[in-house]
């Protein structure tokens, strides 16, 4: 297929507002397409995205290295490219029309494909040490070089993870459904136990819904996890389930293992192979932990018998260099509380049922726990646990249903969380602000969004510049340097990669952000690098606690 085909489509894509018309002319261009790889790719870069979330591939392409290319294409210098994305506010568009401009010549005629495109990527993301960027700069080059204005759009776009074209996963899923004549839940399913619409697009084409019926759960692909609802109050759980499972929810990061006798493999809740960065996890899973399984679980920093703050856990997930001394420095250990496969997949068992597999895999130690689980009806047992799990440090406790299934990437009722703090919004960031003075070297105020789950695009509630302290500005300005997109004055935008926890006092009809809705007072609380983009509170939750509070205020 030509990238030039597939950039028109998006041209296309782009003027189209209907959910439905979006998914019907997906739908189309999908059953036109006829090899397998093409399928694959168009599918995943429809979506923005390069690789599934899980793959440990990166392009490894910022703003800069796009800047270079363009300019060795073009002829125009990078201060003109920067003026030029101030001015129409988008990367691609500043490309496109720099291809205009072209001053390269090529020197044979070649059109871009989206193979040409992958087998780019593929090598760029396989490039490391020196010599590296120079290569890619080549790379893209080469690509801007055979590009038409339209395609560098879409390619500058694809390389961002921005496609701008209002496609979130809900669409694609109903696509492929259409496409190839499969119940939109039979591909849900299937997406979240492999995390690859890609692959799921491509067995719906070849298998149909028998196909699709047939994935399972697979040993080092990692499982979109099971996901909890606010529980009302414990009477409420209680009434809903008569009987509960109740375990403590721990203040730290959520794990998946993998591990099949040879090999161990830990993702972060957002999918992210975070291996490397715990290697005392891994010795100590290979000695206490029976082979082939999937666990659930949740890492702890612990110091003196007390967990320590969240943040602690991410540190040690985002290091790449000297983990041995961060494994002194913040000691861990992890907390298992449920079994997704253990030679073969258990995820439709009852959680009781998966409980005592969970009991048998796994030999506890100092660093690997089999959490704590209380099977009760009694409202005042779940207050004790309640208060125990908060005197320890923790941050209230789960209610689950010791009857259901695990079910991925669902947030139901199956499991409830009962928490003690106020409710907080996790918010997507997009944009910035540089201090002034002596913070004028750090971005000091974040813009805030929250995302509309049908067309995956994100909508401003407001900015946030409290709660930070001068090591979180430092450390903040470092994170999201590379991802800044575009600058006017002081403001800056960020491709959307990080989320915010944000306190706030309430939540105010605004006119002023595309979202309707403004926060007063916002104070950040924590960086929550273990949630993807595509996890952070949506539209309809800030709509649901507007209206909550409204209610209270009439009381």
């Amino acid at each position: 297929m030509l990238f030039r085909e597939f950039a028109e489509f998006c041209e296309r894509l782009e003027k189209i507002s209907s959910t439905l018309e979006l998914a019907a002319r997906i739908a189309e261009l999908l059953k036109k397409i006829e090899d397998e790889k093409d399928l694959y790719d168009v599918v995943l870069f429809i979506l923005g995205k390069v690789y599934p979330p899980w793959d440990e591939r990166e392009l490894g392409v910022g703003v800069g290295l796009i800047y270079e290319a363009l300019e060795n294409v073009s002829g125009v210098k990078k201060a003109k490219i920067e003026e030029m994305i101030r001015e129409l506010g988008d990367l691609g568009l500043a490309a496109e029309k720099l291809i205009e401009k072209k001053k390269m010549a090529t020197l044979a005629f070649e059109e871009l494909t989206i193979r040409k495109v992958r087998d780019t990527f593929d090598e760029m993301s396989s490039l490391t040490g020196e010599g590296s960027r120079k290569r890619k700069i080549m790379l893209l080059t080469g690509l801007y070089g055979l590009a038409s204005p339209m395609e560098a759009k879409y390619l500058t776009r694809l390389i961002l993870s921005e496609m701008r074209l209002g496609v979130g996963e809900g669409i694609m899923r109903d696509a492929i459904a259409r496409a190839f004549g499969a119940d939109s839940e039979i591909v849900e399913r299937a997406y979240m136990i492999t995390n690859d619409l890609g692959k799921v697009a491509v067995v719906a084409k070849n298998e149909g819904e028998k196909g699709l019926k047939n994935m399972s759960v697979q040993i080092h692909v990692p499982v979109r996890m099971m996901l909890a609802q606010v529980a009302e109050g414990v009477k409420e759980a209680l009434d809903e389930m008569k009987v509960a499972a109740v375990e403590w929810k721990f203040d730290g990061s959520r794990v998946q293992v993998h591990w099949d006798g040879k090999k161990v493999t830990i993702y972060s809740r957002r999918l992210e192979n975070v291996t490397n960065a715990l290697p005392e996890m891994v010795e100590e899973i290979k000695k206490c932990i029976k082979p082939n399984v999937i666990l659930d679980g949740e890492i702890i920093a612990v110091k003196d018998g007390r967990p320590m703050p969240f943040q602690h856990v991410l540190r040690r997930f985002r290091r790449k260099h000297d983990v041995g001394k961060m494994v002194e420095k913040i000691p861990l250990e992890v907390h298992f509380f449920d079994v997704l496969y253990s030679e073969g997949e258990v995820i439709d068992l009852p959680l009781k049922e998966r409980r005592k597999i969970l009991e048998s895999v796994i030999e506890e130690s100092e660093k690997i726990k089999i959490a704590v689980q209380t099977i009760t009806d009694n409202v005042k047992k779940v207050e004790t646990i309640y208060r125990q799990a908060v005197d320890a440090g923790h941050e209230g406790v789960m209610i689950k249903n010791p009857s259901s299934p695990y079910v991925p990437g669902k947030r139901g009722k199956h499991w409830l969380k009962l928490k003690a703090v106020m409710e907080t919004l996790d918010l997507v960031v997009v944009g910035g602000e540089w201090g002034e003075g002596k913070r004028s070297h750090w971005l000091s105020s974040f813009e805030l969004a929250c995302v509309d789950t049908t067309t995956g695009s994100l909508l401003r509630v407001g900015k946030v510049a409290t709660g930070f302290t001068e090591e979180d500005l430092e450390e903040m300005t470092e994170l999201f340097k590379p991802l800044i997109v575009s600058q006017e004055g002081k403001k800056v935008e960020f491709i959307p990669k990080y989320v915010f926890e944000v306190a706030y006092q309430e939540i105010q009809k605004s006119p002023k952000y595309e979202s309707g809705y403004a926060l007063r007072f916002p104070r950040f609380i924590r960086l929550r690098d273990d949630k993807d983009v595509d996890e952070a509170d949506t539209i309809e939750r800030v709509e649901n606690l507007y209206k909550m509070q409204f209610e209270l205020k009439k009381q």
